[in-house]
């Protein structure tokens, strides 16, 4: 005891001791990593999506290319195998039956090397009745395209014989 008659006081420290700061550490850390786990799966598949969507694109734009061409053959048409090398010369839809490419190429026949990754696996004209539409005038056209990662798109639509 003091002379004043009181029991000497204890001096606090602050701060935390060293196990607290381990176990703090040990807790920050678990946290961290269940917060970043999803965040680092999502970004290791983040071109997933664009890769789907330009496989997507090519089907479309070529879609819409075969159902912007004439129903039946013209008088002097094309008659030929449905290749790369000929489909400048498609001038109807029948023409692109069958149709392949290894890699994207313009309507001209000129590959695009940023899409050499990307595949037309087929093209079907298939005479198909649509409703009061007889097969003889209406055709469905499915295009399918596969992308890098082996993908698969498909697109079909109809395409009528009208006047």
């Amino acid at each position: 005891m003091s002379s004043s008659g009181r029991a000497p006081r204890r001096i606090r420290r602050a701060g935390f001791s060293l196990v607290e700061a381990v176990v703090s550490l040990v807790i920050l850390g678990a946290g961290l990593a269940a917060l970043l786990g999803p965040i680092v799966t999502a970004t290791q598949h983040s071109g997933d999506p664009m890769v789907r969507k330009q496989t997507l694109a090519i089907a479309e734009a070529l879609l819409d290319e075969i159902e912007a061409k004439p129903f039946a053959n013209p008088p002097g048409g094309f008659v030929g195998a449905p290749t790369t090398a000929n489909r400048p010369l498609f001038d109807d839809i029948g023409d692109y039956n069958g149709f392949t490419s290894a890699g994207i190429f313009t309507i001209d026949g000129a590959a695009i090397p940023a899409l050499a990754n990307y595949n037309v696996t087929a093209v079907a004209v298939t005479p198909t009745a649509l409703g009061a539409i007889t097969a003889a005038n209406a055709s469905l056209i499915t295009v399918t395209v596969t992308g890098p990662g082996g993908e698969a798109v498909s697109l079909s639509g109809f395409r009528t014989n009208y006047f």
